[in-house]
C-alpha cells in the first residue's frame, strides 16, 4: 500500500485533544478520515492554522456559493497539478453541485465545462490569481464587476485561489495521497 504521506503520519488518538476532536468530528460525517487532516497533523501548530483558514474561506456564507468556491478548488488545483486537491474537492464539488460531470469538466478545462459566462469568468481570474497573481490589475476587476462580482466577492476568489496555491504545493510537497472513497463520491445523481 502506498503511503499517504512520504512524512510521518501520527496517529488520531496521539494527537492534541482539539486537533483529534475536530479530525474525528470529520470521521463521524464523512465515514473516513481524509488524508490532508493526517498528512497535516504531523505539525499540529500548523494543522490548526491550515484547517481554520479553510473553514474561514470556504464554510462562510457569501457572495459565492460553496460549489463555486469548490470550482475555484478544482481549476486552479487542476493548474498547480495536484492530484489530492482535484481529486478531494472534485467531489466535495460533484455533491455540492449536484452534478457527477461538473468536477471532471472544470479539472480538464473550465472554459468547455457547463458553467455561466460569470463562473467562467470567476475561474479566469482565479487562474490568473493562481499563476500570476503579481499581473492582476483593475481590467481583472472591472470585468468581474461586469458579471456582477463585487470587492467582497473578488476578495473570496483571490483568498480561496491563493490558499489552494499552498495547499497544492505541501500536498505535492507531501506525495499526499486522496483516500480511495472520494473517486465514486457525487457520481450518481440524486
Amino acid at each position: 500500500m502506498t503511503p499517504i504521506s512520504r512524512f510521518p503520519v501520527p496517529d488520531v488518538l496521539d494527537l492534541p485533544e482539539d486537533l483529534r476532536t475536530r479530525i474525528l468530528a470529520v470521521q463521524e460525517k464523512s465515514g473516513f478520515i481524509p488524508n490532508v487532516f493526517l498528512a497535516l497533523a504531523h505539525r499540529p501548530a500548523e494543522a490548526r492554522a491550515f484547517f481554520d483558514y479553510h473553514d474561514a474561506l470556504m464554510e462562510k456564507d457569501g457572495p459565492l456559493t460553496k460549489a463555486e468556491r469548490e470550482m475555484i478548488v478544482v481549476a486552479t488545483s487542476a493548474a498547480n497539478e495536484c492530484q489530492y486537491c482535484v481529486v478531494a474537492h472534485g467531489a466535495i464539488l460533484r455533491i455540492r453541485a449536484k452534478n457527477p460531470l461538473i468536477a471532471d469538466q472544470v479539472a480538464v478545462n473550465y472554459r468547455k465545462a457547463d458553467l455561466t459566462d460569470r463562473q467562467k469568468a470567476m475561474l479566469a481570474f482565479a487562474l490568473k490569481v493562481s499563476r500570476e497573481a503579481q499581473a492582476v490589475g483593475d481590467a481583472d476587476f472591472e470585468a468581474l464587476h461586469a458579471h456582477g462580482f463585487d470587492d467582497e466577492a473578488i476578495w473570496d476568489i483571490g483568498a480561496i485561489a491563493a490558499f489552494f496555491a499552498l495547499s497544492n504545493r505541501m500536498a505535492n510537497l507531501t506525495s499526499m495521497r486522496p483516500n480511495g472513497e472520494f473517486y465514486a463520491m457525487g457520481r450518481q445523481p440524486r
